[in-house]
């Protein structure tokens, strides 16, 4: 059974309406402001401080890639969609720009604070499964670090067992993971084999 859900305390957070002047922003405006938000209304473009707001509301009816200064679907806060068309390429451009609530046009007098709380689980979510899947990419290639090593190694010790056996005496030695032991392994090169070294008897 989960607990009750925790409502976030949105004063002071702010708030950035990329919008063209309409009664669509003054609406907005006077929600956000109930809800204890700070918010500025810009129109065609992002301002260099929109980097620092808490919650970007856009026109995606009006909407496109430009506006934003970051790769598509990479934003660095919550967006919150405002649709006024339900076209379907509308709606999926809504999407692809990473919009993690929505607000259908005309705005009323209510839906702003669910769609706040929305949108930032919806964000923090999103985020936390980027930071995971980084997490098993670096994981990953770790693993691959000792494998080649471990290869690298046959050659001087004559066996896998073996040459992962001396992969973890160097790490052990030296203090440091074992990864770090296999990086540290395949930068110095292969080193040349008893049978090798020194040309043929």
């Amino acid at each position: 059974m989960t607990g009750p859900v925790r409502i976030a305390d949105l004063g002071g957070a702010r708030a950035i309406i990329l919008h063209r002047p309409h009664v669509v922003v003054a609406a907005l405006t006077r929600q956000l402001q109930a809800v204890g938000l700070r918010v500025d209304a810009v129109w065609p473009e992002l301002p260099a401080e929109a980097l620092a707001a808490d919650f970007i509301f856009f026109d995606a009816d009006m909407g496109f890639d430009e506006q934003f200064p970051w790769d598509r679907g990479a934003a660095p806060m919550p967006l919150i969609a405002l649709i006024g068309s339900e076209a379907p390429g509308r709606v999926e451009w809504a999407l692809a720009t990473g919009a993690n609530a929505q607000i259908l046009k005309p705005v009323g007098d209510s839906g702003v604070y669910s769609a706040l709380l929305i949108a930032r689980h919806g964000f923090e979510a999103r985020q936390a499964l980027a930071a995971e899947a980084a997490d098993l990419r670096r994981r990953l290639g770790e693993r691959q670090t000792v494998v080649r090593a471990v290869i690298q190694l046959i050659d001087t010790t004559g066996s896998e067992e073996a040459a992962y056996a001396a992969l973890r005496a160097m790490a052990m030695e030296a203090r440091i993971g074992l990864e770090e032991a296999a990086a540290r392994v395949l930068s110095r090169g292969p080193v040349p084999s008893p049978r090798t070294k020194g040309g043929a008897a």
